[in-house]
């Protein structure tokens, strides 16, 4: 087929692509950053996706690989049109196609011995070859194999290489070239039985119609041979894309250290959908704005391959953080709240319990039941702060507990003497017992104590401005830790009472330290 009517061809053939993981390992961002390329462009292109898992690596493939592929695949959107197609259950078409090459004199019994082919090898690097088949058993007839066989030889089958020069257009890199000398006859099944990844490639690519197969650049070296292959069998050439290495911030190989981890991992460490999808779309693609934030009907309209880059991708976990906290902020805190109960609960703040076909929620230290409303109250003043949803038990567990511990230093603020900071509390304490429980809300907790700041610190010889020193205490009474959100959103959330106990805590806390009465009266 020429150039010209390919190009029409390709213009008129339904999009088709494969997501083509391998269950040899947990789905990682590689594999995702595949997945989601694929899914982007068929999308736009108003084609169709296939799910494929090429687990003819019989060894190293498991089921548990394969199911945390699917589940992840299904967390993210990432959803398929047809399979999954699982090539270990499709032997009988490889040996179809086998047997068509080795008919055809296309592909050849090999029986040469490891020992044999490694001291060949060792011999062409020696004297700066390139390290291929030397062709000893291309000769061999297909007769003559079978009755070697039949006498228990052990056997490959060998693609039959032709040496002329292989090209094909790359959407990312342009025309590639390679010289088909330099690649020899190489192994494409162990036995009709047991393809092998190059060949079964071929052969699925073309049975389940795919039209552009888009992977990473490890496999551009794959790619002359599946094309000899695939005019072998006389079949169409599909359009290659092949995407940027993924590296680490360092430009090294990208592993755990650069805070890359499995795509289930991300996920019960409290990253959300929508947040590794954008992240995982920059690795490779620019779209050349300053634009960060991409839903993905806006990724399946601006995607194009002449922004894909050619040079690798760089990792960099500190923007993840970044776009996992800016799709937090933007979530509903009703819905927020429902995706932090999990944290609360594998944290033990809450346990839960079904009752009535409902899930019912409790404070395991307490027994009191804990509603929805509640843990929205925590997450909402949360919600600016968090980089992951599973820093949100950590950051609020402080309002679960019925008694907090801490050391009583940390209640002052800076050169504050003890006295100065119980009088601080019971400052806010009159202040606060004013208020009507059904006024307690934030914004009412602070107009009422906000303004007295000013006349507090003149009365104790502090700087009129320095809001700490009044509010500091308050502070720690309520959370009995350095970070925490402000004061007065903890105190609505704490309610009135509670407030009332915490602060009366600190104050008790506090009174075995003061010896001199007259410093109350300064």
């Amino acid at each position: 087929m020429d150039e010209n009517n390919k190009e029409n061809q390709n213009r008129t053939t339904p999009v088709r692509v494969r997501m083509p993981p391998s269950p040899t390992g947990f789905m990682h961002v590689g594999t995702l950053r595949m997945a989601l390329f694929n899914y982007i462009f068929a999308k736009q292109k108003g084609g169709k996706i296939v799910l494929r898992l090429e687990d003819t690596d019989r060894q190293r493939s498991k089921k548990e690989y394969a199911d945390d592929i699917l589940d992840g695949l299904r967390w993210l959107g990432l959803n398929w049109d047809e399979g999954p197609f699982y090539q270990t259950q499709r032997a009988e078409i490889y040996k179809q196609y086998l047997e068509k090459l080795v008919d055809r004199g296309k592909a050849y019994h090999c029986f040469c011995s490891s020992e044999e082919l490694e001291a060949h090898r060792q011999y062409q690097m020696s004297r700066g070859e390139a390290p291929i088949y030397s062709g000893k058993c291309a000769a061999i007839s297909p007769e003559e194999a079978r009755e070697l066989i039949s006498c228990g030889r052990k056997s490959v089958i060998r693609f039959r290489a032709e040496s002329k020069k292989i090209k094909f257009n790359d959407l990312v890199r342009g025309e590639i070239e390679f010289d088909g000398s330099l690649i020899g006859d190489f192994v494409i099944a162990k036995d009709f039985e047991n393809a092998l990844y190059n060949f079964t490639v071929v052969v699925d690519d073309f049975e389940m119609g795919i039209t552009h197969v888009i992977r990473g650049e490890d496999h551009i070296s794959n790619t002359p041979k599946q094309i000899l292959i695939q005019e072998a069998l006389g079949l169409p050439r599909p359009e290659y894309a092949h995407l940027p290495i993924i590296m680490g911030a360092d430009r090294s190989k990208l592993s755990k250290r650069h805070g890359a981890v499995g795509v289930t991992e991300y996920r019960r460490q409290g990253y959300l959908p929508e947040a590794l999808i954008n992240f995982t779309a920059f690795l490779g693609w620019n779209p050349g704005t300053e634009k960060e934030i991409y839903l993905m009907p806006e990724l399946i309209r601006d995607f194009s391959f002449d922004k894909v880059q050619k040079g690798g991708a760089v990792f960099n976990s500190a923007r993840l953080d970044y776009l996992n906290s800016c799709y937090i902020k933007n979530c509903a805190p009703g819905d927020l709240a429902k995706l932090c109960l999990p944290y609360f609960v594998s944290a033990g703040y809450l346990s839960e319990e079904k009752s009535g076909g409902q899930t019912v929620y409790k404070n395991p230290r307490t027994g009191e039941g804990v509603e929805l409303e509640f843990i929205e109250k925590i997450v909402s003043y949360q919600q600016s702060r968090l980089k992951k949803l599973s820093e949100i038990a950590e950051a609020s567990g402080y309002f679960f507990l019925s008694e907090l511990s801490y050391e009583k230093e940390l209640l002052k603020w800076k050169d504050a003497s003890f006295a100065e900071t119980k009088l601080a509390l019971d400052k806010i304490k009159n202040i606060f017992a004013n208020i009507e429980a059904g006024d307690w809300k934030r914004q009412n907790l602070e107009e009422a104590v906000l303004p007295q700041i000013a006349g507090f610190n003149l009365s104790v010889g502090k700087p009129e401005k320095d809001r700490g020193y009044l509010l500091w205490p308050l502070r720690v009474a309520l959370c009995g830790q350095k970070m925490s959100i402000g004061p007065f959103e903890m105190a609505d959330v704490l309610g009135k009472e509670k407030t009332a106990k915490r602060i009366d805590a600190a104050v008790e806390m506090l009174n075995g330290s003061i010896c001199a009465p007259n410093l109350f009266n300064r």
